[in-house]
């Protein structure tokens, strides 16, 4: 694991505070005054030689005006060491929030082209349907590990196809088997910007932005950021005209240039954004903009076939610990009704969810 400089600013020694600034400044003027006053150290340098030092400057006065001197000095440095680190203009309680990025964020990488083709393995029988996204997604692992990037990215990509397939099941088994967290954002319900940029003081709801929020939260600098059904979004436009258009909020994050040195509303400090990887997904492009398609890559999905709804209500039969016979009956179910019906994963889950509930209750005597 890698850690990058996340965001754009220094910190300052944290046992550096101003009441240690103020006892140097006082110690320097007694060693001047001492030596003003032909009192110096031995040059041997021993135990004892400088333990007799420190009591001659121990002895050394310093007037109120000297302490209030050194006083004003320390104010003049933490001011000073505040404005050149770029969180000067945050108040206390925010620059502790970002104090853990002291030492940076981690990025977590693809090990091997092995680990790629393992990862890909397990994806792909977990959801054969999907195999557009998972082959994607191999390919980018394997470029990954070619190119030896410190972290894995994957290019911004739009799953679009019918609802019910498994898109956003795919993304948090994306997740998992890489070990980073994913923030997942709604587009229907979360429309503006906001979410996804944050907002600038001044708001009464004003936030950082959830991608940030989770990387401050994990110390990961390349989490998975799902945005769910993209094209329902809308465009809010405030009482002055300005629009606040979540696909609009997210052009300058998807280009890895621009998200590089992103500029958070929030905070008022930049952050290294070009390590998240984006999925977003639709269930048609109706309203999605070119330069916004441009972005992305984007996959045309086909919902799963009969044999695919038969295997994952399978799967699904087995994790849940169905009996033989309830499976038996679903399979002849989805036999009948996937020729004639089209039928998702949210059909096969209810089935699966009402034979479990069937099996489980009481027994008619």
């Amino acid at each position: 694991m890698t850690k990058i400089k996340f965001i754009d600013a220094s910190f300052a020694d944290p046992n550096e505070d101003e009441f240690v600034l103020k006892r140097r400044f006082e110690w320097h003027l007694r060693k001047l005054r001492a030596l003003r006053n032909g009192v110096s150290p031995q040059v041997s340098g021993d135990f004892e030689d400088q333990l007799r030092w420190n009591k001659d400057l121990a002895a050394v006065t310093l007037a109120e005006k000297d302490r209030a001197k050194a006083i004003r000095r320390a104010r003049c440095v933490m001011r000073a060491r505040n404005k050149v680190s770029g969180l000067g203009h945050l108040a206390q309680e925010d620059r502790r929030r970002l104090e853990v990025l002291r030492d940076g964020a981690d990025l977590v990488r693809i090990g091997s082209e092995h680990r790629a083709d393992e990862i890909a393995a397990a994806i792909h029988a977990e959801m054969p349907w999907m195999a557009a996204a998972t082959d994607l997604l191999w390919k980018a692992m394997r470029r990954s590990v070619r190119r030896g990037e410190a972290g894995f990215r994957l290019p911004p990509m739009l799953l679009n196809g019918p609802p019910g397939i498994g898109k956003s099941v795919w993304s948090r088994e994306l997740g998992r088997h890489l070990g980073v967290p994913r923030c997942g954002i709604e587009g229907t319900a979360e429309q503006a910007s906001f979410v996804v940029n944050g907002s600038q003081r001044g708001w009464s709801t004003a936030l950082p932005g959830r991608p940030l929020q989770t990387i401050l939260q994990s110390l990961c600098a390349n989490p998975i950021v799902v945005i769910d059904e993209v094209e329902k979004a809308g465009t809010p436009t405030s009482s002055k005209g300005q629009t606040y258009g979540l696909t609009e909020g997210l052009l300058p994050l998807l280009e890895p240039s621009s998200a590089a040195a992103w500029r958070c509303p929030y905070y008022q400090v930049g952050f290294d954004m070009s390590c998240i990887s984006w999925i977003l997904t639709s269930n048609s492009l109706r309203g999605l903009t070119a330069p916004f398609l441009s972005r992305l890559e984007v996959l045309h999905l086909e919902p799963p076939s009969r044999e695919h709804l038969i295997y994952f209500a399978a799967r699904e039969g087995r994790r849940r610990g169905l009996s033989d016979p309830s499976m038996e009956a679903i399979r002849e179910v989805l036999g009948e009704v996937a020729g004639r019906h089209v039928l998702n994963l949210r059909h096969v889950s209810r089935m699966i969810a009402r034979a479990e509930a069937l099996s489980s209750g009481p027994r008619l005597h």
